[in-house]
């Protein structure tokens, strides 16, 4: 099952991870949910797919009130971001859900309606949950064509979807990576093969190097902190993306 860990609190103002599941089935791969609140305001990020729902909803409900729900942040249009869109509404009819312009008539495909979706242009912008000013910053094509992260400047923390994300063996369950050099090994097929351009990899590498960052939370896998953060953002810059793990 997943658990809720807080990782920042502040006031009114935290957010928490719902981190990987070990009893998740073998044929799905692993993903992190984050929950970050804003006095009365609760936004669940990239919420996962809807054979994951019971495992988050669970995790969620150890950590707030799941009625304090009030917007969910899609990274981008996969299905294990955002395919228990459907499952979220029914247990709460008036969710928000922020995406890409580019998705929010694709999304609709796993639920919603045209009240649902918040569409946010390809530079991003500000996203306000509660008193906090939430920033959704362009990564686009890093995987997908319209894909935005997620920055907290008050908790100096991105929420970085499919960037930084590891493929870790079963018997990793620690929150934070440890051995940088060990894990992105892990990290480098994924990134090869998923990150098609390498004009938008630097794009991005240039836009988080001048964000504070203490935290770097992908998706998948596990959480960078401290000096990880940049040793990150470094090997990212010089790896050969877009390409087959055994053409590189």
């Amino acid at each position: 099952m997943k658990t809720a860990t807080t990782l920042f609190e502040q006031g009114d103002h935290s957010w928490k991870v719902l981190a990987r599941d070990p009893s998740k089935p073998s044929h799905l791969i692993d993903t992190n949910e984050y929950v970050v609140s804003a006095g009365s305001q609760v936004l669940l990020t990239d919420p996962g797919g809807q054979e994951i729902f019971p495992a988050v909803f669970s995790a969620l409900s150890q950590a707030i009130d799941p009625n304090a729900l009030t917007h969910v942040f899609a990274s981008h249009q996969d299905p294990d971001v955002i395919s228990s869109l459907a499952l979220w509404l029914n247990f709460k009819p008036d969710l928000k859900c922020y995406a890409s312009w580019l998705w929010c008539s694709f999304i609709p495909h796993f639920g919603g309606s045209a009240e649902t979706f918040v569409a946010l242009p390809d530079e991003g912008g500000p996203i306000s949950l509660g008193s906090v000013k939430l920033q959704a910053v362009p990564a686009h094509f890093l995987h997908s064509s319209g894909n935005l992260h997620l920055y907290d400047p008050t908790a100096r923390v991105l929420f970085s979807g499919d960037v930084g994300a590891a493929l870790l063996p079963d018997d990793f369950t620690g929150l934070f990576v440890t051995n940088f050099d060990a894990h992105v090994k892990l990290a480098e097929g994924f990134h090869r093969r998923w990150m098609g351009s390498r004009e938008a990899r630097d794009a991005w590498c240039a836009r988080a190097s001048q964000l504070k960052v203490d935290m770097l939370c992908p998706q998948h896998g596990a959480i960078y902190r401290g000096a990880d953060v940049g040793r990150f953002i470094n090997w990212f810059s010089e790896l050969r993306v877009g390409v087959l793990r055994q053409a590189a």
